[in-house]
């Protein structure tokens, strides 16, 4: 499995950095749409659409509402986003109570555009928005930013989660989780942001701020893995699909990322720091 993983990795990570780091605007919002296209295809089986022909059409679907969002207000649609996840974290905290009013086709087939959607959105609104924190104007260090505070606050939570993880954070969720990984990981990020914004020679008032937002990105990303683990376990899968051999699918990569994205996109613009931009 080690092995797999490893083979699995060194094929897509090229794919993944060359498509977020290299293409312009136009071609970056494409590849991102494939693949939350290709999320969709999986977050339909995790909504109850077993069969191949419904998995197909709704990530058909999803791809063209992505479409008709090009040139929406991208902030309309990151508030959207803050909303889902504030409910979101009323539906992970008392699962499985409530799982009546939201465990139909219909309504988690809705989950899934609130949680893809807004997350293509708020990468887009990274990618071409004009951006300014220090001295840094550079897009694509921002998108790599927010990626990093959810692998940081990942690896903070693993170490902290097995030296102190007695507590668990959401047992009928994710039974691996634990309260001390949640601290750990958020005291990691609070660290790498503090280093981020002394090498981008901020203000202590920036660097402050950056603390605050980065803080909540961090935990609002681990309730985007906890929604997933809630969304599999109701449907009795353990990975939201096969297609990535040894981790799973792409939902199961990306699903921190798809509540962090439109949460920090949301604060900084709120802040001032990234404004409306141009294809």
């Amino acid at each position: 499995m080690l092995k797999t993983r490893i083979i699995t990795a060194l094929i897509l990570a090229p794919i993944a950095i060359g498509g977020i780091f290299f293409l312009p605007p136009l071609g970056f919002a494409l590849f991102t749409g494939g693949i939350i296209t290709i999320g969709a295809w999986e977050w339909a089986n995790m909504s109850g659409l077993a069969a191949p022909a419904a998995r197909v059409v709704y990530a058909l679907v999803v791809a063209v509402v992505l479409y008709g969002l090009l040139n929406v207000p991208a902030v309309a649609v990151l508030w959207l986003a803050l909303f889902w996840w504030v409910l979101s974290f009323l539906l992970v905290r008392n699962y499985p109570s409530g799982s009546e009013r939201w465990g139909g086709v219909p309504a988690r087939a809705l989950m899934g555009l609130l949680v893809l959607v807004p997350a293509w959105v708020g990468l887009n609104h990274l990618r071409t928005g004009g951006f300014q924190f220090g001295d840094s104007a550079n897009n694509l260090l921002l998108i790599l930013y927010v990626f990093c505070v959810v692998w940081v606050a990942d690896i903070g939570a693993y170490f902290a989660g097995r030296a102190f993880g007695k507590a668990k954070l959401a047992p009928r969720v994710s039974p691996g989780k634990s309260w001390a990984g949640v601290w750990g990981g958020l005291v990691a990020v609070a660290i790498f942001s503090i280093i981020i914004s002394a090498l981008a020679s901020a203000s202590t008032m920036q660097l402050l701020l950056l603390v605050v937002a980065s803080l909540i990105t961090g935990a609002v990303s681990v309730l985007g893995d906890l929604l997933e683990s809630m969304l599999k376990r109701f449907r009795g899968i353990k990975d939201s699909s096969q297609l990535l051999p040894g981790h799973g699918g792409i939902m199961d990569r990306i699903d921190s990322l798809t509540a962090a994205i439109p949460v920090f996109a949301l604060i900084i613009t709120l802040m001032g720091w990234l404004t409306t931009g141009q294809w």
